[in-house]
This record gives structure tokens, sequence and C-alpha cells, in this order.
């Protein structure tokens, strides 16, 4: 099978053809597993942090890819969940303790990093980690809904906000759009305040519905109640919590933050940006009770998923393009 490899952690600045084209064996599944024939696999920004060696790889080579639509092309024994044929979803989560907090557990084994991923024609997963797709997805449309969609869900969740709260979210890629959109539906009396340091994210962020849009440290017409961070910086970090109300709460959804403006965070002042009760929560991966709740939440609005496609040779100007920001919506791969 064809398969876009890892060799080495390093700077895709330095080294912009960090994923070799490679022929690999199919694999086969195991007990308890199904082989999924991948038809498309989104791109996401914890790819970069794999390359880049914030989040690496326990082992190299490695596949990297984990917003994995496909069909299941077989299973292994004691597969009672599907038959064959179906289209399903892989997200990040590859395989864990099955609990409520499977998410933090030990035994949490992420898709694309822990093990091979979807960067590939063929990528086996336990039958319980695939999910079914809703049919109101094309293949391209449902990949984002795999990561930025359900971890953009389980961020929304961490929030904690009733209807009515304002909502800030920072950032407006893969997920911040699908967020929006999920944000708009379940609290519909709630203003939603975007801000990104792009023109074309905030005109973005307004076509899908945004009550504000403005740059990382621009005042919303009121105070956030929440704000949700999807940056992989440290300066909208400062700006959201003098931002937020007194009592009001920051989720960061990022796996890894990169250290280029670390040094910012020595200006953080704690009567500015800590007092008044604000708080702060991480959100840690994702478990397969998000993305079963998310998915038909996500048909029955439906979501409308902006996309950009490109073909698997082309992982590496796909990742190229993420990191300099050139983003509207999600990318995606193309692969069968």
């Amino acid at each position: 099978m064809r398969a876009m490899e890892l060799r080495a952690t390093g700077s895709i600045e330095t080294n912009p053809q960090a994923l070799h084209l490679v022929q690999r064996d199919t694999p086969k599944p195991a007990a308890g597993e199904i082989l999924v024939a991948v038809s498309v696999c989104g791109v996401c920004h914890t790819e970069l942090d794999e390359i880049e060696g914030r989040t690496p790889p326990p082992r190299l080579p490695v596949i990297p890819g984990h917003e994995i639509i496909g069909i299941v092309a077989a299973k292994g024994p004691g597969c009672r969940r599907y038959d064959g044929g179906e289209r399903v979803g892989i997200g990040w989560i590859h395989s864990s303790d099955g609990g409520a907090e499977e998410n933090l557990s030990a035994a949490f084994r992420a898709t694309g990093r822990d093990v091979d991923g979807g960067y590939a024609e063929y990528v086996v997963v336990p039958e319980r980690y695939a999910y079914p797709i809703p049919e109101v997805f094309g293949d391209a449309e449902a990949a984002p809904l795999l990561c930025a969609g359900g971890v953009g869900y389980r961020s929304l969740m961490l929030a904690a906000i009733d209807d009515g709260d304002a909502l800030g979210l920072t950032g407006f890629g893969g997920s911040g759009h699908l967020v929006l959109q999920l944000a708009k539906h379940l609290y519909p009396s709630s203003p939603v305040y975007v801000f990104a340091r792009s023109a074309t994210e905030r005109a973005f962020a307004l076509e899908l519905g945004a009550d504000w849009a403005g740059d990382t440290a621009d005042a919303p017409p009121s105070a956030p109640q929440a704000i949700i961070d999807t940056t992989p910086a440290w300066k909208p970090v400062l700006a959201a919590l003098e931002c937020l109300r007194p009592g009001g709460r920051l989720v960061i959804n990022a796996i890894r933050k990169e250290a280029r403006d670390l040094d910012l965070m020595a200006s953080l002042r704690y009567e500015d940006h800590l007092w008044m009760e604000k708080e702060i929560k991480s959100v840690a991966n994702v478990t397969h009770h998000d993305l079963e709740a998310f998915l038909p939440i996500a048909a029955e609005i439906p979501l409308h998923v902006e996309v950009q496609v490109y073909a698997l040779e082309d992982a590496n100007e796909a990742l190229a393009d993420l990191r300099a920001g050139h983003v509207r919506g999600a990318k995606v791969l193309q692969i069968n």
C-alpha cells in the first residue's frame, strides 16, 4: 500500500519534505480489530507537533494521520460490530481502557502517533474505536469531524457555559469553524466572538454567524464567560485571560503549545490575568464517548465543513500551508 512515512523529527521549516512516500505491506487486523480502506484523511496541527517533536512518536518510522474516513475492508477474529463495507471514521483515540476518563488513562494510544495512522491506503483499529459516519456528509467533509469536530465538542463541553453566556473562540481554523456552528446550535442565545489575527479568518467567521470578529487582543462587545483557544501560540492565552469576565474559564484546545512566543508569559500579571477566580482548563485528547455523542449532533445541524483537498503525495505541501497559516476550514488528503 502507499503511505506517507515520518522517519525523523525536526522543524519542517528546515526539512519541508519531512514525510516520505513509501510502499508498505497492508496491515492485517488482529482479534477485535478491523481493517479500513482509507478514502480520505484530514490534516491536523497535531501532525506538526509530532513531526517537530513536541509530542514525538514513541517509535519511528510511523505513518501520521488521525482524521480518517474509509470502508471496512476486513475484520479480525471476534469482531461483531461491522459486517464489512460500512463507512466508518477513526479519530485521535486509537484505543484505551474504555472508561469515562479513557482520554487520561495510561492505556491511551493515539492514532498516527503511537500506532500507524491514516496517511496511507489502509489502517487497522479496534472496532469499538471506529464510528459510523452520517450519510449527510461526504468523505472529505466528514474527515475533520473526527478530530477538529470531536475535540472541539469536548472543548465546548468543558467550557461549561449556559445558554446566553458569551463565548469566545481564539483561532479560527479546522476546529474553530466547527465549534462556532456547534455553539450556535446548542446555545442559540449565546453571542459568539471570534479572535483571529487573519482578516480572512475573521471574515469567514462572520460568514458562518459569529456575532463579532476581531484581532487577538481586540476587545469584544462584552466579556466572555468562556474562551476556547485552538492556537499553537502563547499570546492568545494572555489576551484571553485578560478578556474573560470574573469567574470565567479559558479552555486550551491544543496537544502542545509552541515555544516561539513563550517569553510573553513573563508579562503575566496576576491581578489582570488570573484574579477574580478565573480558570484555565486544558483539553487532553478525546474519548470514544465524545465522538459517539458529537457525530449525530453534527448531522442534525448539519455542520458546514469547509475543506481544501490535497493528494496523498502532497501531504508535505498541506502541512507547510497549515504551518504558514493558509487556512480556511480544514485540509484533507484524498487517498482512495
